[in-house]
């Protein structure tokens, strides 16, 4: 690929550039093996089910983000009815929901709609790249005045992982950067690398050792630096950006050491049979080491997909890479969930900023649209084989059963176990809530 080919496809229609950003993930568990673990977690939940009991959190989630905003009605809420300039070149498919149909492009999902939920009628009013971003990431829409933290953000404050693994994962690079922990400080951004990790040289190299420094070398600078901290906080305890920044690469050095955390991004450890059912591209990749850090015990990944800005050639682009892609890695990553017993411990999410304009424009693309797009939910305490809500012939707005991006962020973080009314205190003492004005989509929950 060429240096001009790999820069457009990191720029926005409005210039705005991606930061590359991948982050790590670690295998571990004590005692029990983790098949075991896993299989007392799943035989908990369905007792309680049983019982009539509500579900119990997640213990992990996946967010699979879809840079750039994809087309509602070129994937999840097709309108075959609709005249052609609408309807575009994308038939339907079947899925194993009777009466429920998808674009043709995602026939592997079409067979995974029973572990689907599907709101087709999410709606909001900033079709611009980056408060689209924020809104959908956040759940809270963008202020000038206060940087909302992100998903992945509010899990590693309310729910950390085990010490060696980080809490909140982004992979691979990519993706508009507002994936960050806003007012609750650096301590609880994504631990960041960049690399593919669908190149056969991928490795994480934040978990190499640097030519010459050994283990005892490393643990004696880090010893060094820790006296140095202490004698500068004396002079200014109320410095709190170095408290942020220090529990960070603390955490960094617990990973580094961690044997596990480097056996978590092996691919090679897995059948090839898994990584082709995966699909030998960066989402699928990817979407392959979701699964991997989510049994390893990482509380939150997030995986990128990028090149959803299709305001030109929007039809070739999708069913020659995007579409397939995205339908191959996702339904993948809900059959293995699944087969390992994971589905019922982990909480997944798709969207993206926003959806695309129904009417297609001069240069066979769909332009930015937020009134109307989907958002899909799966896995823990979410009632699969559904769709929720509905927008009018022509998919420009809701028809029924309107939803916000509040609501969006309300209900997800729900199924993680995360209250969205709690309040935290900003830098300046502010209280403010998790996600404010958010009411979770009952129909979408367990």
């Amino acid at each position: 690929m060429s240096t001009n080919k790999r820069t457009r496809d990191r720029r926005y229609c409005d210039g705005l550039t991606r930061r590359d950003f991948v982050q790590i993930g670690a295998l571990g568990a004590f005692g029990l093996t983790l098949a075991d673990f896993l299989a007392m977690e799943a035989q908990a939940a369905a007792t309680a089910k049983s019982a009539g009991q509500p579900s119990p959190p997640a213990r992990s989630a996946i967010f699979l983000w879809q840079s750039g905003g994809p087309s509602h009605l070129d994937t999840w809420d097709p309108k075959p009815e609709a005249p052609a300039e609408i309807r575009g070149e994308f038939g339907t498919v079947e899925t194993n929901l009777p009466g429920v149909r998808i674009s043709d492009q995602l026939p592997r999902l079409a067979k995974q709609m029973d572990k689907l939920c599907v709101v087709r009628s999410v709606t909001h009013n900033l079709a611009s790249h980056a408060p689209g971003s924020l809104f959908m990431q956040t759940g809270n829409r963008p202020l000038s005045s206060l940087r909302y933290p992100t998903y992945g953000s509010v899990v590693a404050r309310e729910r950390p992982a085990e010490r060696g693994l980080p809490t909140f994962v982004t992979v691979p690079h990519g993706g508009f950067d507002t994936a960050d922990a806003g007012y609750l400080g650096v301590a609880y951004n994504t631990f960041g690398i960049s690399g593919d990790p669908n190149d056969k040289k991928f490795s994480v190299r934040s978990l190499s050792m640097p030519s010459g420094m050994s283990l005892k070398r490393l643990a004696d600078r880090r010893s060094l630096a820790e006296d140095l901290d202490q004698t500068f906080r004396n002079l200014d305890r109320k410095l709190e950006i170095i408290d942020g920044v220090d529990q960070f690469y603390a955490q960094a050095y617990d990973i580094i050491r961690s044997p596990k955390t480097r056996a978590a991004f092996d691919l090679s450890r897995e059948p090839a049979s898994v990584r082709d059912a995966y699909g030998r591209n960066r989402v699928g990749q990817s979407c392959l080491l979701a699964r991997r850090m989510t049994e390893a015990g990482v509380r939150f990944v997030q995986v990128i997909s990028t090149g959803w800005d299709t305001h030109s050639k929007n039809f070739e682009r999708l069913k020659t890479r995007l579409l397939p892609e995205f339908d191959q890695g996702y339904a993948a990553l809900l059959s293995d969930l699944a087969d390992r017993g994971l589905l019922e411990s982990t909480a997944l999410m798709s969207t993206g900023e926003f959806g695309r304009t129904p009417k297609i424009n001069k240069t066979a693309g769909r332009d930015h649209w937020s009134r109307g797009m989907s958002v899909t939910l799966a896995g823990a305490g979410v009632r699969g084989g559904q769709i929720i809500g509905s927008t009018t012939p022509g998919g420009e707005t809701p028809a029924s059963e309107p939803h916000t991006p509040e609501d969006v962020g309300a209900t997800f973080l729900g199924l993680i176990g995360v209250d969205h009314k709690k309040e935290y205190l900003t830098g300046s003492g502010r209280p403010v809530m998790i996600v404010h004005d958010g009411t979770p989509i009952e129909k979408a929950i367990r």
